[in-house]
């Protein structure tokens, strides 16, 4: 890889900033799925942690609503420095964060102490993730949908991975088994400051190229706002009702099912593995048909098979749950895209303004999901969750932005 990325830093003074770099496109692809198979780890985990120190499921929900405010609320902030004074070396800073909170949560005692390894985990994530989708947004050229698509699958396959390798070396050997992982934070850390170099020799490519109007939209304020607000309210539909699925559905199938912890894990495998494979399709179908189609299938299609989820039995259950991960997945990368275009010039704050709404939306909702679990049972979280994705009708207010196809 390091071989890749110094030929494609060598060679790009000498090619258009349109081209698509793929080796630093797969590169930031890698490092999200070792940042978030880390990151995955903390809810897999919530099992180990609610037996070991008799954990109630308000308590689990503070611990996600921790690492998610924590992120939520740095990322915009991260986006919009680094938009005006950019720092490449920031990345495996960002990842340094992450190894320090994954230490400590692997030695932690008590419910305070992985209260901050979580915090310490969402501020790496903080750092990471805008100026990792910039990475992405500078070496798409003219395919954004497909390299943001790259980038997150990335991501997802790290969610998916994290549950598997939990329920293979964390359930069987205990909380002090994540320090195993340190040598995949350790991993990212050599990947990132490469990335970090080839960032530093290549601004010239953040130039705009093919929109209509250089930095400054060419919409009415007033419809900005609207569709922001809009894709604000889908990002919200979404990220609720994936916070009740990545946060609770190992206690769903354990509670309505009574299968074993393990076997649990093995369906949130599978749910997650769906995501990650559904997220690659959003991209490049928004680069080809328009980032709007694919927000309306990806959010309100999800519909059918979310009210349906919580009255059928443990194999449909799997079913849908797949379907629903492959249908929903497809609508973030669609969103982020749709918004850069919207907003030309702000890469790195759009990019953090949402990944911050996912963290920070997914952490209340787990938070408030895990109270109301407590009080009405966890049947009762999936039933009212199904509703969510009827969110998705709000897409006929956003206008038409399809700049990558003049």
């Amino acid at each position: 890889m390091q071989e890749s990325i110094a030929t494609d830093t060598q060679a790009v003074p000498a090619r258009p900033a349109t081209d698509t770099v793929f080796a630093l496109i797969f590169a930031i692809s890698t490092a999200h799925l070792l940042n978030d198979t880390i990151q995955a780890l903390l809810p897999s985990i919530y099992p180990i942690l609610k037996n070991s120190y008799q954990l109630s499921f308000t308590q689990l929900g503070m611990i996600t609503f921790t690492f998610q405010l924590t992120a939520s609320l740095l990322q915009p902030l991260v986006g919009l420095i680094t938009d005006r004074k950019p720092m490449p070396y920031s990345l495996p800073i960002g990842m340094t964060f992450t190894l320090i909170g994954l230490i400590a949560l692997a030695h932690s005692t008590s419910f305070a102490t992985i209260l901050m390894s979580a915090a310490m985990i969402g501020t790496g994530s903080a750092v990471f993730h805008p100026e990792a989708s910039r990475i992405a947004f500078m070496a798409a050229g003219k395919r954004r949908g497909l390299a943001q698509s790259i980038f997150q699958v990335g991501g997802n396959a790290g969610s998916a991975i994290g549950p598997l390798l939990a329920a293979l070396i964390v359930v069987p050997h205990g909380q002090r088994s994540l320090l195993v992982f340190s040598a995949v934070a350790l991993a990212g850390v050599v990947i990132l400051t490469m990335i970090g170099r080839w960032q530093a020799r290549n601004f010239h490519r953040m130039k705009p190229k093919g929109t209509r109007s250089g930095t400054v939209t060419s919409f009415p304020k007033r419809t900005v706002v609207i569709a922001l607000s809009v894709l604000v309210a889908l990002t919200f539909s979404k990220y609720v009702y994936l916070a009740s699925l990545t946060s609770y559905y190992t206690f769903y199938l354990i509670d309505r099912f009574h299968i074993s912890v393990q076997s649990s894990q093995y369906y949130l495998f599978l749910l997650l593995a769906a995501v990650a494979v559904g997220t690659i399709v959003g991209g490049p179908v928004g680069d080809r048909i328009g980032r709007k189609r694919v927000i309306w299938a990806s959010i309100l299609g999800v519909a059918p098979f979310a009210l349906l989820l919580p009255h059928v039995g443990l194999g449909m259950t799997a079913v849908l749950s797949v379907i629903i991960g492959l249908v929903l997945a497809s609508a973030f990368s669609a969103i982020l895209v749709y918004a850069q275009e919207l907003l030309p010039g702000k890469v790195g704050m759009i990019a953090g303004l949402f990944f911050g709404l996912a963290f920070g939306i997914a952490g209340i909702g787990s938070a408030v999901l895990g109270n109301v679990a407590d009080h009405h049972g966890i049947n009762f979280v999936f039933r009212i969750c199904a509703y969510l994705p009827l969110i998705g009708i709000l897409t006929v207010f956003l206008p038409d932005v399809e700049t990558d196809k003049d």
